[in-house]
Formats: C-alpha cells, structure tokens, sequence
C-alpha cells in the first residue's frame, strides 16, 4: 500500500519540477569571455573565439564609438552607465561597435562578459537574469542584435520589465545593448495603424513606444558618404597589409559598391574580402 500511494506522489512531485525547472547551474565564466543562452534547457554556451573586427577599424561612427566605448567602460568598472539603443542604417556597424567594446573592455583587464539573446527567447530572459545576478565578481553585457517587434508580439514586455521596472528589478552587475534598423524597435505603418484604429489612440501608441524610451543611451546610424566608405576600405587594406595602386582601388571600391546599389560598412568589408582573396590575403 505504501508503494501505490507514493507512486502519485512521485508523479505529482516530476510534474512540479517540470512546470519549474531548478535553476541552471551557475558556470564559472573563466572558460570563455562570452557566451549564448539557450533556454529549454537553459544553459549557457561558451563562445571560444567572436566574430568581430577591431574598433580602429570601424570608420565614420566616431562619435557613437567614443559614447559607447566609455558607457561600457564605466559599466566594466563598476560605476553607473545606461542601456543602449543602437539604431538606424543597415550594415554600419552597430552590432560590431557591441562586439568591439567588449573586447576593448576584456583587453584592460575588466570582468566584462558578453552574453548573447535572440529576440525569439525574450520570454525567458528572467530566468537568464537570475543566473548572471548569481556572478557577483563578474559584469555582463546583456546583447540582443536586429531588434524588431510585430503588432501581435508581446515578448517586448518582458524586455520592458528587463530594462526598467519589475519588482526585483535588473541586477546591478548586467547592461542591456541592442540593436534594430527602427528606432521605435517596430515598423512607423504599426505605430500609425494603432493610431488610427484604437479606441485610445496616444495610450496604444505610447505602450508601443514606450519600450525605446527605457533605453537611457540612443545611437544613432546613417548611411555612409563615398568619402567614409572609401576610408573603411583603406582601413581594411592597412590593417591586412594589402598593396595596390590608389587609384585601382578606389575604381575598383566604387564600382562595387555601384553594383550593390548602396554604400554602407558592410558593403566595405565585402568588397575587401573579395579583393583580399583575389590578393592572396587570408583574412
């Protein structure tokens, strides 16, 4: 009788733990200097080498690099800094300049870890939240790149309450940074859609844009002058130690970027990939 009477109990007990997993164990973040979270189950994955380039080398976005730079900076060293908001063109760097200051941040020595989010796992970000509060010797950089939301997804609220509100709030030792090619992390069509059709049209707008406003840092990004994007190519060629004729390189950098139909940081780099393997130059 024992026996049958426990049996439910174990099964009741399975299912409680199912509905409420125990939390994750806590790595020890000494492996890696960041990281992926995968939820379901959740964990974190160590990253060994990031996809990055060197902050000298993003050009035509000093001024966000200098703001950036020193917000992280002061984070990494304890002190108050803002989420950030990187918005605007397309291919001009912004999830690079993310990448670029953390590792500018891990080359001074700082305990700054570099954690990554898809916007598809917001709905669990307290849970990755209650982990990286447990790290008290350690500073993360909380990082969701390509932003946007839908008129039917409501995974920015839990994004909201990460970045200001909550009652346990966002842990002292973790940043927000994100980026998205809208300012308003949603499409203008939407925002003027719950304009015109809610029965309060200023309360549904602001509940939509409310959640940019959380973001204490805005960065914005604009298309590049021929000028920049020239600029961004010899900056890849001297980095790389890649030889050729000023001339031929501007011919050949321009009529690339004509074929492309547009000029951004991105552009750049792949016209230099191109060149560079033509070159013989591993990259």
């Amino acid at each position: 009788m024992a026996d049958e009477s426990a049996d439910p109990l174990h099964r009741i007990a399975a299912a409680l733990e199912r509905l409420a997993p125990a939390p994750a164990p806590l790595p020890s973040f000494g492996e890696a200097s960041a990281y992926i979270w995968h939820p379901d189950p959740d964990r974190l994955e160590p990253v060994e080498t990031v996809s990055r380039v060197d902050l000298v080398q993003l050009i035509g976005i000093e001024r966000s690099k200098e703001t950036l730079l020193a917000n992280t900076l002061q984070f990494a060293r304890g002190f108050g800094a803002n989420n950030a908001l990187l918005w605007g063109a397309r291919g001009m760097g912004k999830s690079s300049l993310v990448k670029a200051v953390h590792a500018e941040a891990v080359a001074q020595g700082l305990p700054l870890v570099l954690v990554e989010i898809s916007r598809e796992d917001l709905d669990t970000v307290g849970r990755l939240l209650a982990i990286l509060g447990r790290a008290k010797d350690r500073r993360f950089l909380l990082f969701s790149d390509d932003l946007s939301f839908s008129h039917d997804d409501t995974q920015y609220k839990s994004l909201k309450a990460v970045l200001d509100g909550g009652i346990s709030g966002r842990p002292s030792n973790v940043i927000l940074y994100a980026t998205s090619n809208r300012r308003h992390l949603m499409p203008r069509d939407m925002i003027d859609n719950e304009r015109a059709t809610a029965i309060h049209p200023g309360e549904a707008v602001e509940e939509k844009v409310s959640l940019s406003d959380r973001f204490g840092l805005w960065l914005g990004f604009h298309s590049c002058s021929q000028d920049d994007y020239l600029a961004m190519v010899n900056g890849y060629c001297s980095a790389y130690g890649l030889e050729i004729a000023a001339e031929q390189l501007r011919a050949e950098a321009i009529e690339w970027q004509a074929t492309r139909g547009g000029r951004s940081g991105r552009v750049a780099w792949q016209f230099f990939t191109d060149l560079a393997g033509r070159h013989g130059i591993a990259i």
